[in-house]
Parts: C-alpha cells; structure tokens; sequence
C-alpha cells in the first residue's frame, strides 16, 4: 500500500473537516519525506502542521485523532522500514543525520547541497590536477630591462640633489621630504629615501 493509498482509505466515511486534516497531515508527512528528515512524531507534525488545521499534539493523541496517528504511523514504520533496508554507506553528509533539530538539520542539507553544486561547478572550470601558473609581470622584466638607464640616473642624482635644492631654495627634513623657502610642502614625505633606495637598487 503507497502513502496516497492509505490516506484515500482513511478518507472512506470522513467528515469534510476530517479529510482536510488528513490531507495537511499527508503533506506535511511527505515533506518530511522528500526532505530525508526522520522525525514523524505527534510532536513534530502537529508543530509543523498548527498553520495548516492539524489539530495540537494532545488532539491527536485522543481518541478523535486516531486516523491521524493511523496515518503518521504509516509513514513513520514506512521510514523505519526504509531505514533497515538501506545498506549502511559512510557519506560525508552522515553528520547532518546526527542534528536533532529538523530546522537546523533542513539548513544543514541545504548548505551541504550548495556546496556540492559549488564544488561541481569549480571542476568544470578548473579540472582535479590541473596545473595553474600565475605570472607576476612586475617580475618579468630581465636585469638589463630592470636597471635604470645612465640619463634616468643622472635626473633621480639631481632631484635629491645639493645643487637643485639650492636653485629652487628646497630643503631636505627628517622626514625624507623637501620643502621650500615657506616650509611648504614640494615633495612628500619619504621621497628623498625612495630615490636613494632606487639609485641603490636599480
């Protein structure tokens, strides 16, 4: 017997107000279902269902609510069953089966899914193995091209220069900057130690 058989023989004889419950319960059970979530308890189901007119738990522990709980009870030995019949597979999801919250573990699923899609994704792009050279073309240049020429020299020589802070009345501060006559800024601070360091270097 499928999950829709019994509930079309619960619904035999029913009140109106009956099949509509059973048909909430129905959906909330399959949801579950879809969802690989194992949790078919009175509890869970009413909780799921109180904005869908499934009555409150102790409702369907009466005597009134019992093919409600025929109908629970279907799915929850059909999940036990399924349970017991599956072969036992180590998976890296077998965490998520250990959260006890059915929200929490519903997010968990969804995220693990997301992943999954990601990393799918991330292997079309980039295949396992798959060798990546990054090249820094700032490095790139050989030593010839890298050292400064004899004219570029001579400018950086002048601009830190005796003879060209004289001319333009500059003077060179603690701070690696030059200033003029007013104490105003020309060049910035560290100026002066960047064109020593480059004549140094280059």
């Amino acid at each position: 017997m499928t999950p829709s058989d019994m509930l079309e023989k619960l619904k035999q004889d029913a009140t109106p107000r009956t099949v509509a419950t059973l048909e909430a319960i129905f959906e909330i059970c399959m949801e579950q279902k879809e969802r690989g979530i194992n949790d078919f308890s009175i509890a869970t189901i009413a909780k799921l269902g109180y904005k869908r007119g499934v009555p409150r738990a102790q409702s369907l522990r009466n005597k009134t609510g019992e093919s409600y709980r025929a109908l629970i009870k279907y799915f929850a030995d059909a999940n036990v069953a399924g349970t017991k019949e599956k072969p036992q597979v180590q998976s890296k999801e077998d965490w998520i089966e250990e959260i006890s919250n059915p929200k929490h573990k519903l997010l968990a699923r969804i995220q693990a899914a997301e992943l999954s899609a990601a990393q799918s994704k991330i292997r079309e792009f980039v295949p396992p193995g798959t060798r990546i050279d990054v090249y820094d073309h700032r490095g790139s240049l050989d030593d010839t091209e890298a050292k400064l020429t004899s004219q570029e020299r001579r400018a950086l020589e002048y601009i830190i220069s005796k003879e060209f802070q004289q001319k333009w009345n500059f003077s060179e501060t603690v701070y690696g900057e030059l200033v003029d006559s007013n104490n105003k800024v020309v060049l910035k601070a560290a100026t002066v130690d960047a064109v020593k360091k480059a004549l140094n270097h280059l």
